[in-house]
C-alpha cells in the first residue's frame, strides 16, 4: 500500500447531543462538524481569547476547528463529527473561527453524518470509515458559500422538510407533490436537480434510517416498524431493507441491539411518537 487512508482523513469522534446530556464540551479533533437536527442550542467557543455564542436552530450546522462548547435546548438534538489527517487539518487551516450554515449549501450532510457513525459502530473497517470521512469533508467543502448562491430551492426546501417530519404518513411522491401543489414530474426534476438523487430514493433513506434505529432501540414488531416508518406492510419492508442493506431487519436487529446507531431521523421519529 502507498499510503494509509487514515493519515489523509479518519473519523476521531462521534458525538450525540441532547437536552439530557446538557452542556457538552467537544472532544480534540483537526476538524469538526455539528448539525442540528432538531430544536436549538448555544454555542461557545474563542476567537483570540475572547468568548463568543452562536446560537443554532434546526437544520444549521456548525464547522469548526477548536472545540465548542454546547449548551442544548428542549427537544434539541445535535449530531457531531471529529475528524483527523492531512486533508482535515487543510480544511481547518481555512477556517479563522467557527463558521456557521444555514445547512442549504451541504444538503447532504444528515445522510453522511448518519452513514458516518453507521461505519464506525458497526467496526465496518478502516477502509469505510476513511471514505466514509472523506465524503463528508467534501460536502462541506460549500458551507461557506452564500445563501444567493447555495440555498436549495424552495419548492425543494418544502419537500425536505414534509419528508422529515412526515415520512411515516407519506403515501409517496404522489402525495407529495399533491401537497407541495405541483406535478409529479416537476417535483421529481427540480429535486433532483438540486439534490442529485430522486425525491423517492430520499424519502426512501429517511424511512430506512428510522427503521434501523427503531429496531436497534426498540423491541417493536416488524408490522409495527414497518407502519411506524412509512411502509406498506411487514413483508414489503422486509423486501426494502434486505435490498438496501443486505441483511433482513431480524439479522440487524440481533447485530445491532445496544449499539449506538445514531441515524439522525431518530430524534424526528421521536417527535412524532411524543408530541
Amino acid at each position: 500500500m502507498l499510503f494509509q487512508k487514515q493519515v489523509l482523513c479518519d473519523a476521531a469522534y462521534l458525538l450525540e447531543i441532547s437536552e439530557q446530556d446538557g452542556v457538552t464540551t467537544t472532544p480534540p479533533a483537526d476538524f469538526s462538524v455539528a448539525l442540528i437536527s432538531s430544536g436549538r442550542c448555544a454555542v461557545l467557543y474563542e476567537i483570540h481569547g475572547e468568548a463568543h455564542v452562536a446560537p443554532l436552530c434546526a437544520g444549521e450546522l456548525l464547522v469548526f476547528a477548536a472545540p465548542v462548547t454546547i449548551t442544548p435546548s428542549s427537544h434539541c438534538h445535535i449530531l457531531c463529527a471529529g475528524l483527523s489527517g492531512l486533508c482535515a487539518k487543510q480544511a481547518a487551516a481555512e477556517l479563522s473561527e467557527p463558521l456557521r450554515s444555514d445547512g442549504g449549501s451541504c444538503p447532504l450532510t444528515a445522510q453522511l453524518l448518519a452513514s458516518l457513525a453507521q461505519a464506525v459502530r458497526s467496526d465496518a473497517g478502516v477502509t469505510r470509515v476513511c471514505e466514509s470521512s472523506f465524503r463528508l469533508l467534501l460536502s462541506l467543502a460549500r458551507a461557506d458559500e452564500t445563501p444567493e448562491s447555495s440555498a436549495l430551492p424552495p419548492l425543494v426546501t418544502q419537500a425536505v422538510l414534509i419528508m422529515r417530519q412526515d415520512f411515516a404518513s407519506l403515501y409517496g411522491i404522489d402525495d407529495l407533490s399533491a401537497r407541495l401543489g405541483v406535478s409529479k414530474s416537476h417535483l421529481v426534476r427540480i429535486f433532483h436537480d438540486a439534490m442529485g438523487v430522486p425525491p423517492g430514493q430520499y424519502l426512501n433513506h429517511i424511512r430506512l434510517e428510522a427503521a434501523k434505529a427503531l429496531l436497534a432501540h426498540r423491541n417493536d414488531s416488524l408490522e409495527m416498524v414497518s407502519h411506524l416508518c412509512g411502509f406498506s406492510g411487514a413483508n414489503y419492508f422486509c423486501k426494502v431493507f434486505k435490498k438496501h442493506t443486505g441483511m433482513t431487519p431480524a439479522a440487524f436487529r440481533a447485530a445491532n441491539t445496544g449499539k449506538e446507531i445514531l441515524p439522525e431521523t431518530l430524534a424526528l421519529l421521536e417527535d412524532m411518537m411524543y408530541t
